[in-house]
């Protein structure tokens, strides 16, 4: 088992920079269709003020995508989901890529839930952000719940080391709320739409230290390896020998 234990950074700049995996005029439409996306419907100058982009170049963006369906305009100039993205949207109901991996390690999250006391999830990576796609609430009346659907960021998180590094725990407090220790292991992407993934234990800080947080990334382990055999690989596939200290 390889272990790796970080303490918290500060968050990364809201404005990154240009990627070299992400041409900065494709990153700058995302930017402004996730803008979109996060606000439910917003006008021009929320795009701009959240992107950081000039309005004449939020602007074509946004009718760039409005032209392939990804977003409407009403009247007011109002901006909102397209067509596109609820056909697709619709496409993934019900059978899914993620629901049938959800279907796999659903059982997963309610063992590791039962067995360590506090909420397991799975997150599944996309990038910049992490969204959690199911959980297993934990059993105690103080426990962590409301992650589900919310993205979380890769950059200094449990979870995003945990898929950048699959097969190796990874465990931060307080990188993403304060008072909070995630405990992530990610298994190779084999899943279905071969999406990148990871299973988190979370917990209050307090109560996840010390036996308890070492029992944590036992279970957490036994399990990612359980997942990844019933999706076809195996964890230690891409996983170091040696102990890792961040």
């Amino acid at each position: 088992m390889t272990t790796a234990v970080t303490t918290p950074k500060a968050s990364a700049s809201a404005d990154p920079g240009p990627s070299d995996a992400v041409p900065r005029s494709v990153g700058r439409v995302l930017d402004a269709f996730e803008a979109v996306l996060a606000e439910g419907t917003c006008n021009l100058a929320t795009v701009a003020r959240a992107t950081g982009l000039t309005p004449t170049t939020a602007l074509r963006h946004l009718r760039a995508l409005e032209a392939r369906g990804y977003l409407v305009r009403d009247e007011a100039g109002t901006f909102s989901a397209g067509p596109t993205v609820l056909r697709i949207a619709a496409s993934l109901h019900d059978d899914g890529p993620l629901e049938r991996l959800v279907a796999v390690v659903q059982p997963h999250l309610d063992r590791l839930a039962a067995e360590t006391g506090e909420s397991a999830y799975l997150a599944v990576g996309d990038g910049s952000t992490a969204p959690y796609g199911a959980v297993a609430e934990g059993p105690r009346l103080v426990r962590h719940v409301g992650w589900v659907g919310q993205d979380v960021p890769t950059d200094g998180s449990a979870v995003g080391e945990a898929l950048a590094e699959p097969g190796t725990i990874r465990v931060r407090s307080g990188a993403v709320e304060p008072d909070v220790t995630a405990v992530s292991v990610g298994f190779p992407s084999t899943g279905p739409a071969g999406m990148r993934c990871a299973l988190s234990v979370i917990g209050p800080s307090a109560r996840v230290a010390g036996a308890h947080l070492d029992h944590v990334g036992e279970v957490v382990v036994l399990a990612a390896d359980q997942v990844a055999s019933q999706l076809g690989t195996s964890r230690e596939e891409t996983s170091d020998t040696e102990e890792r200290v961040a």
